[in-house]
């Protein structure tokens, strides 16, 4: 089997940031997995990363011959059959996006590679996440190919808890070392997977298609909706419905997300709330990093896009469509604006600069409760996404 590398298309890659400031496009997480792992589950090999050259030391790739995999694509049994059938001299595209091809020598490799090859047409449209909304837009698809893909020959723990309420009980996959007390969990219209050393407290209410991935946390009384994926530990309370949290970040408390992503080591304080719907139903218009402005996502819900080491205080109110950029910290009284650039510090009564010292006492503090250290690749990393997103903070400009 050939190595696997998972690149980055140009083309994509910009329209799924603040969250790709910070890792590779496939290192995104949809359903129960990151886009790399499920591809790690059909190859059985630890895929590399061709992505931006900053985060090349976290994500590293090799530079043998490889099947070159476009990272926004999302494997499933029929494309995985028709990309290992490839030869060298061919390229496999679904319309104008490259899905994958051979390459003798991956550190040369660019995607206009592909236009000198054979091109081939997939036969089914495969998942492509090409937008940030794409994230939290397909994840009900994604959370029940994963949930097929994780459990596949294996058996449940059952539930021993005499007060759980449970419905589609066949839907149900809890790993080892779970605890569920005093839970309704409704799984007849879509798979509820609960991970490894995953607990769920008294009184929470859970609809799948639903993913609670490892070490993380149902606070009580937590009424979690369908199509919702909670990444590894995280803590998470209140209502949500339709979204994703990539890990290590804590929803905990009361207040409603909806139709939103939230990258790594966020928090949202207390009684924090998202609209995800506009008062006249209109499409929602979010930021978009490619052209500097607005654009429409066509969608009628549409909540809040939050990037890695991002915070908010308690009671804070996102309007429909907010993107909040990477270790901004937002508080304050009001709705702040639409687009919050990375390393604010401030809310509707305006922003200053959140600057490196500072936020890394912050970040330092943070992962430490989680035992993991804020290491020298974190720091270079952070500190290049500060620079590359300096623009955006007009305040600095002021004056």
């Amino acid at each position: 089997m050939d190595n696997i590398i998972l690149f980055d298309d140009p083309a994509i890659r910009g329209s799924l940031l603040p969250f790709t400031f910070t890792r590779p496009v496939a290192d995104i997480r949809i359903g129960i997995l990151k886009i790399s792992e499920k591809w790690k589950h059909y190859s059985g090999k630890q895929p590399g990363f061709l992505t931006q050259d900053y985060l090349s030391n976290k994500f590293t790739k090799t530079e043998d011959s490889a099947l070159m995999i476009n990272g926004a694509v999302c494997p499933d049994d029929e494309l995985w059959t028709e990309i290992i059938e490839l030869q060298s001299s061919q390229a496999l595209f679904s319309d104008q996006v490259l899905i994958a091809c051979r390459t003798e020598d991956s550190s040369g490799f660019h995607p206009d590679i592909a236009k000198d090859k054979e091109r081939l047409d997939t036969a089914h449209k495969p998942t492509i996440v090409q937008k940030s909304w794409n994230i939290f837009q397909y994840n009900a698809v994604e959370l029940r190919k994963d949930f097929h893909l994780v459990t596949k020959g294996r058996g449940s723990l059952p539930i021993s808890d005499p007060f759980t309420i449970v419905y589609g009980k066949e839907n149900i996959f809890v790993e080892e070392g779970a605890v569920i007390k005093a839970a309704v969990l409704n799984a007849e219209n879509g798979p509820i997977y609960i991970g490894r050393n995953t607990e769920i407290q008294e009184g929470a209410v859970i609809r799948g298609p639903f993913a609670l991935c490892e070490g993380s946390t149902v606070n009580m009384g937590a009424k979690l909706r369908g199509d919702t994926t909670v990444g590894p530990h995280s803590k998470v309370g209140g209502e949500i419905s339709n979204s994703v949290i990539f890990g290590f970040s804590n929803k905990g408390h009361e207040g409603f997300l909806g139709n939103s992503v939230i990258g790594e080591w966020c928090n949202l304080g207390a009684d924090t709330n998202t609209s995800n719907l506009k008062n006249n139903y209109a499409a929602v218009k979010v930021w978009d990093y490619t052209k500097g402005g607005f654009t429409n996502t066509g969608l009628q819900f549409c909540g809040l896009m939050m990037g890695d080491h991002a915070k908010c205080g308690i009671n804070t109110m996102f309007n429909t469509g907010t993107v909040v950029g990477v270790g901004a910290n937002v508080f304050g009284d009001g709705y702040p604006r639409n687009f919050i650039p990375s390393f604010s510090w401030g809310g509707a009564a305006g922003f200053s600069t959140f600057q490196i010292r500072k936020f890394e006492e912050t970040a330092i503090a943070v992962m430490k409760r989680r035992g993991m250290e804020y290491g020298d690749e974190e720091k270079e990393i952070v500190k290049k996404v500060f620079e590359l997103t300096r623009h955006y903070r007009i305040w600095d400009k002021e004056g």
